[in-house]
């Protein structure tokens, strides 16, 4: 029997105006793992860029979609017919307004929680039962009466200098995430790095 395929996808937008910005931290932190695994997505298939190779025992595609945020569905989706990779086997790496800069967190489901990558996601798939990495950027800072960036120009803009510096070390972590969910799975995953 063949062994089943993971798959690996980090969320953002494709274009030069989006690099570096909060709402890409998904691309960042599969770029970042990739580079150190030497499997850089630079292959083209189904709207995406991906790498295919053996990882820690699992054969498994790291894959970047090129069609926008509110569209990766469609990318994730044609991977998932075409390969049979099952939905236990899909981990999402994604920016969450949530949890603050520098935070990450582990889970195995559940609601898009407003994003709409994870909503465009749960639409193509059928259902929401996907892993995610959840990587913190906070949310824009208000004054007294309430006022500051709207979330969506937050999202959008890039991370400062300071930010940077916070991110260089979480990098470390979503790359052992990763690596956990590979080697082991995602109960182990969670257990290890919600902890920390």
């Amino acid at each position: 029997m063949a062994e089943s395929n993971y798959l690996i996808v980090g969320l953002g937008n494709p274009e030069p105006q989006y690099e570096g910005t909060r709402h890409n931290v998904g691309f960042l932190a599969l770029d970042h793992f990739a580079s150190r695994m030497d499997c850089l997505p630079l292959n083209t298939k189904f709207e995406g860029r991906y790498c295919r190779k053996r990882l820690f025992g699992r054969p498994a595609f790291l894959v970047k979609p090129m069609t926008y945020m509110n569209r990766s569905g469609r990318c994730v989706a044609a991977f998932v017919r075409f390969f049979k990779i099952p939905l236990s086997n899909i981990l999402i790496l994604h920016d969450d307004l949530d949890l603050s800069l520098g935070r990450v967190k582990i889970v195995a489901r559940g609601g898009s929680g407003g994003h709409n990558g994870i909503r465009s996601l749960a639409q193509h798939l059928g259902n929401s039962n996907f892993a995610r990495i959840k990587i913190g950027i906070g949310r824009p800072a208000r004054d007294e009466k309430g006022r500051g960036v709207p979330v969506d120009r937050y999202v959008l803009a890039r991370f400062t200098l300071e930010e940077t510096k916070i991110l260089s070390g979480l990098f470390g972590k979503t790359d052992q995430a990763i690596e956990l969910f590979l080697s082991k799975d995602i109960d182990t995953c969670m257990n290890k790095i919600n902890r920390g």
